[in-house]
């Protein structure tokens, strides 16, 4: 390894430059930042949620949307979850859409089967 500022030879473990007195920079393997494809921006080390952020999305289709809204729900938070405890993963964004688009329509959804069960039980009367 090399000293940054003045090129001089250094030891393996050393902290500073013995020529120019500059620090060592220490890289080690888990501090060498991972790329992708994506540029960082699906994360992929945080599935629950980026399946809650796809969840979420299709959570607004009509007869599957109930049973997405709340799965994208429970994941994204479970996501949230995974990146509070290692913030090194991601996907707060991606759980913070499936969480809001899950709760979004699995009440739009509810609403909706309650309107539709009231309409039928009207007729029959």
């Amino acid at each position: 390894m090399k000293c940054t500022k003045c090129g001089e030879e250094l030891l393996a473990n050393a902290i500073a430059c013995t020529r120019c007195g500059a620090p060592a920079e220490i890289i080690t393997a888990e501090f060498i930042p991972e790329g992708d494809a994506t540029g960082g921006i699906i994360p992929y080390k945080n599935p629950k949620a980026l399946i809650a952020y796809y969840l979420g999305i299709a959570s607004g289709l009509p007869l599957i949307g109930l049973p997405f809204g709340i799965a994208a729900f429970v994941l994204g938070i479970m996501g949230l979850r995974d990146r509070r405890r290692t913030p090194v993963i991601k996907g707060s964004i991606h759980a913070g859409i499936g969480i809001g688009c899950g709760c979004i329509f699995t009440i739009f959804w509810t609403l909706v089967i309650v309107a539709m069960v009231t309409a039928l039980m009207s007729k029959q009367h």
